[in-house]
């Protein structure tokens, strides 16, 4: 598999469209790096490595009390054919504030409020609203 990112945003991005109370994705450091940022951001309930299958993780969906899936948007920007970086003055303003781009920096990969935060651009991977 050329693109782990774009193969995990699109498992999630189906089993919301199915209405799944999990989904399963590969389990790398870059995966669970962004699984952090996107559970800080209150997008997901949680993940967790399962006992009996330690190459996967299982990612528990958040869903609104209307029954409406929390994540409403996932598209990929960076792509391995073409990379997109920003320079923290010009991290993209998802929806004015209410939505956020999961950004690869220096320090980790974090949401574009923690990186505004710590005042570091990097690679913006994709944008959840």
């Amino acid at each position: 598999m050329a693109d782990g990112v774009s193969d995990m945003i699109t498992r999630i991005r189906n089993a919301i469209r199915n209405e799944s109370a999990y989904v399963d994705v590969l389990n790398s450091k870059l995966n669970r790096s962004i699984l952090d940022a996107v559970a800080r951001e209150g997008y997901i309930w949680s993940y967790e490595a399962p006992a009996d299958a330690p190459r996967i993780l299982r990612v528990a969906l958040k869903y609104a009390a209307d029954g409406g899936s929390v994540v409403r948007h996932l598209r990929r920007v960076s792509r391995p054919g073409c990379r997109v970086y920003s320079a923290v003055e010009e991290l993209p303003q998802v929806l004015q504030g209410l939505g956020v781009c999961i950004v690869s920096t220096n320090r980790g990969i974090v949401s574009s409020r923690e990186a505004r935060q710590m005042r570091v651009g990097g690679e913006v991977l994709f944008v959840l609203w």
